[in-house]
């Protein structure tokens, strides 16, 4: 391949990865903007991982009960999203067909919501330690989900 061609393919490869990542970017934003609120309950995570330097590790009660219902037949092994029950105090749990829904993936055997980490600013972990619920926005099209906080036990602002 010519010179000229190779500064052509990679300049293009470069530019479609661009295009891509400011998708990705641009979907998100757009949930965060748009997307409806949704409570999940933090399940309990080992106490060693809790804080690891400037995130805590996340485990969320839903993926649980998404885990339950997958391996009892309840929902679809090959299922990538789950209905939501969504009470009056907007905490989601696992619902019946008639709810909004929420995307997941399998990562190792395990039910994943999007993330399994918050990350703060360097000296504030002190703040995350009554953490209870992870804030989410959902786009309810797609059922994409996406942290955007952690609350308390009134759903409190940490």
């Amino acid at each position: 391949m010519s010179p000229v061609v190779t500064r052509i393919v990679t300049l293009v490869a470069g530019l479609l990865v661009l295009v891509a990542v400011n998708h990705a970017i641009y979907r998100k934003e757009r949930v965060i903007r748009h997307g409806e609120i949704v409570f999940l309950e933090l399940a309990p995570v080992d106490p060693r991982s809790l804080m690891q330097g400037d995130y805590m590790a996340l485990r969320f009660r839903l993926a649980d009960e998404i885990e339950t219902a997958r391996s009892s037949g309840a929902l679809a092994e090959r299922a990538r999203r789950a209905p939501l029950r969504i009470d009056e105090r907007r905490i989601a749990t696992l619902g019946a067909d008639t709810g909004p829904e929420i995307a997941f993936r399998i990562r190792n055997g395990s039910v994943w919501l999007g993330t399994n980490a918050y990350f703060f600013t360097e000296g504030t972990a002190a703040r995350y330690v009554n953490a209870r619920y992870g804030e989410f926005r959902l786009d309810p099209g797609t059922g994409e989900a996406v942290l955007v906080g952690l609350r308390g036990e009134d759903l409190e602002p940490l």
